[in-house]
């Protein structure tokens, strides 16, 4: 099993969650989250307004998957999420060494 996590841009939300649902991820964490990267200090961009700032508000979807699963789940992220500008985001790819369902007990991959 593999843990894709995506900083991405918050406007870039529903697109990267309808290209992951389409591949039949069935569910995802979301999560409002604040950093900077190489764009540390530099004007953003956000609903419109224009602002100065060192920690830029991000969105990070996280999303466990089967490990053939992860490639195209990176690649359909990052083509929903790009729009070419600098700050565009991450992905990180991780193992996940155990999942558990909480309501049934079941393990591994049956879990997700």
């Amino acid at each position: 099993m593999k843990l894709v996590m995506a900083i991405i841009k918050p406007f870039k939300l529903d697109e990267v969650r309808e290209a992951l649902s389409s591949l039949g991820i069935a569910g995802m964490t979301v999560s409002e989250v604040k950093g900077f990267g190489r764009q540390k200090g530099q004007t953003e961009i956000y609903r419109g307004a224009e602002y100065s700032t060192n920690m830029v508000p991000k969105i990070k979807i996280e999303v466990v998957c089967d490990d053939d699963l992860a490639p195209g789940v990176v690649e359909a992220a990052q083509a929903a999420a790009h729009s070419g500008a600098i700050g565009d985001g991450k992905i990180f790819v991780l193992d996940v060494g155990q999942a558990v369902r909480i309501r049934t007990g079941e393990t591994g991959e049956t879990a997700l």
